[in-house]
């Protein structure tokens, strides 16, 4: 089911199975999405990965992810736009930047068990039944309960594995400098640019990252600019100096000595192997 209002609010909940799952676009323009699985077996390609989801995960995609659905067993679907609910302006109740933005280079997975799951699905039915609410207090209904979803979601992860060990203090670091980096990483390439924003020390940033085994703060900003390279090379027909501008590199040397130093190959090498 679909609401759509008056300001171009865009809202959606969907169950999809292995008998629907090509009717549906796997992207809707502008849309953040949650994609629950409910049952194994499910393989989906996003940015040229195929990556293989089971059982009672959650995953959370922005719109800057490019998604193929490849097989899915079962799954539910949420997805919605900017103007329907805007993180940024509700991102300090929430604090949900760490699901929806946890950098498109890093897909952050939800683990349903025990009482949480049936929480988890109260929510969603709950959700769900409001698209049938056709009064003027939906849309504000459907608001709260995605806010709840979110809420839950971002509990959850946070009491996953290698996040457990840091505080909200710390998680907060953590989140906020991967959502500055997707905002700002066409801009800054360096990990001080971040940490004067977070009115923090690159070192302290450094420590937090080291804390949960996550990659260090410069490897987070490369992989983001890594990615988007990988998607102008694939999905656009740009010269590659065009993209170097793009990226802010001085000269498509540059860019051309970054992206073989990441990959072992040349920007040139990768669009060819894409023909291929």
């Amino acid at each position: 089911m679909i609401y759509q209002g008056r300001q171009n609010e865009y809202f959606e909940i969907q169950t999809v199975d292995d008998k629907t799952y090509r009717s549906y676009r796997p992207i809707v323009s502008g849309a953040l999405q949650l994609l629950w699985f409910l049952s194994d077996g499910n393989r989906i390609t996003i940015d040229g990965i195929s990556h293989n989801f089971d059982a009672n995960q959650i995953i959370s995609l922005s719109q800057h992810h490019q998604v193929q659905y490849e097989a899915i067993s079962s799954m539910k679907m949420l997805r919605f736009n900017a103007e329907f609910y805007c993180v940024l302006n509700h991102d300090s109740e929430v604090g949900c930047k760490g699901i929806l933005y946890y950098t498109p280079a890093k897909i952050p997975v939800v683990r349903i068990e025990g009482n949480d799951l049936a929480v988890m699905n109260d929510a969603w039915d709950v959700t769900d039944m409001e698209l049938e609410m056709k009064d003027s207090l939906q849309l504000e209904m459907l608001q709260m309960q995605l806010k709840r979803v979110l809420i839950l979601c971002t509990r959850i992860y946070k009491k996953q594995d290698n996040m457990a060990c840091i505080d909200d203090s710390q998680h907060d670091l953590v989140r906020e400098f991967n959502f500055l980096v997707e905002k700002h990483f066409r801009e800054f390439h360096g990990v001080a640019h971040y940490a004067a924003l977070l009115h923090k020390s690159p070192k302290t940033i450094t420590n937090t990252f080291n804390k949960i085994g996550e990659k260090s703060p410069l490897q987070v900003i490369h992989n983001r600019i890594l990615l988007e390279s990988k998607r102008l090379l694939h999905y656009t027909k740009r010269d590659i100096s065009e993209i170097a501008y793009e990226l802010n590199f001085e000269n498509v040397q540059g860019f051309s000595r970054f992206f073989k130093k990441q990959t072992g190959i040349s920007p040139s090498d990768f669009r060819i192997s894409l023909e291929k």
